[in-house]
């Protein structure tokens, strides 16, 4: 028997006795319409009760628990400070507003309390950064720290599963370059051990060198690495969770998923693509250049010979397909930009 149920039937039970109350509005005339009423009010109370009970009790309390769950730590702090502010000053206000005339000496402090309060959660809320940058920049609780002087966006970052698989992202973190904590939501790690549970064996042994270097990760990062369990309720895909989280704390997503790098952008979210950083650190090669490469096979046209430079670009060169496998000088005549990377057009140097 389900909580549901059985909050269902004390619902049943309680508004049949409301009803049964609410037969003084109606002052019937003689004893048998008094007991049709009674009989009527009971039944209409009985089922309004059994259909209205779990949206007034499991209800609102599975939506808050969701709600809760998602909040970041340092919003629910600051909502329950401002919550105390607030009813503190309406407490201060009460005695004054006791004291006057009837009806207003019982409406006012309560309404005044619910005011106050909502007004101090909302404001704490809205401005902790700006409260506790005002009070120090830093609030010590039990020897940690949160610190409300940083935006959302400097304090973590979220990793996807594909950027955990490929394995670039423990290189540059050990390097210095991230400076913020990676989280990784437990909803990113259930799909690293599904790819790994996998039957097919190219997805089994992708999941399992995520989960390597996952922990490779941990064990070798600059910055902490750390797995959370806050998740989003309701949605089922892992990258739409991942972007709503990113949207709810603030923090950017570090990916190498084109996919997801288009969905998260158009929602405003902060993406940190590890093929844009390769691309970006790339050596700047102009036309006219000369440089010295190793040819190392034919091209798909006429007389190209093909080589390539240690970031993986790929050199087509003009003529050269009668040197494959030696080293030789070429001229670079130009180079195209693309969204798959980066080509290189040169001719032999004569």
């Amino acid at each position: 028997m389900s909580v549901e149920f059985v909050l269902r039937l004390v619902g049943m039970v309680v508004f049949a006795m409301i009803g049964v109350q609410s037969i003084a509005f109606f002052r019937p005339s003689n004893p048998e319409e008094s007991t049709r009423l009674i009989i009527a009010l009971t039944l209409a109370g009985a089922a309004i009760g059994l259909l209205i009970a779990p949206y007034l009790t499991t209800r609102p309390f599975n939506l808050m628990r969701a709600k809760l769950k998602q909040m970041p730590a340092s919003h629910l702090l600051s909502g329950v400070i401002g919550l105390a502010v607030g009813l503190a000053v309406a407490a201060l206000l009460y005695p004054p507003l006791s004291g006057l005339p009837e009806p207003y000496g019982n409406i006012l402090p309560v309404a005044v309390s619910i005011l106050f309060g909502y007004i101090g959660l909302s404001v704490m809320i809205m401005r902790q950064r700006d409260i506790f940058n005002t009070i120090g920049p830093r609030l010590t609780l039990g020897g940690s720290f949160l610190d409300f002087s940083r935006k959302p966006s400097d304090d973590a970052v979220l990793l996807d599963t594909s950027v955990i698989i490929d394995g670039r992202i423990a290189d540059i973190s050990k390097t210095g370059f991230v400076r913020s904590t990676m989280l990784v939501p437990n909803f990113v790690l259930n799909e690293l051990q599904y790819i790994a549970d996998s039957s097919d064996s190219i997805r089994r042994n992708r999941g399992r060198r995520g989960l390597d270097l996952l922990r490779r990760l941990q064990e070798e990062s600059m910055v902490p690495v750390k797995i959370t369990d806050i998740d989003i309720e309701g949605v089922k895909g892992t990258d739409d969770k991942l972007v709503l989280l990113a949207k709810q704390l603030g923090y950017p997503i570090i990916t190498n998923d084109f996919n997801l790098n288009s969905v998260a952008k158009l929602q405003g979210v902060v993406v940190l693509n590890i093929n844009e950083l390769a691309n970006a650190v790339k050596t700047v090669i102009l036309p006219g250049e000369a440089m010295p490469v190793k040819i190392i096979q034919e091209g798909k046209e006429r007389d190209q010979g093909i080589a390539y430079l240690s970031d993986g670009t790929m050199i087509v060169v003009e003529n050269g397909k009668q040197f494959i496998d030696q080293n030789v000088e070429v001229t670079v005549t130009k180079v195209l930009q693309t969204s798959a990377g980066r080509m290189i057009f040169a001719r032999m140097e004569r």
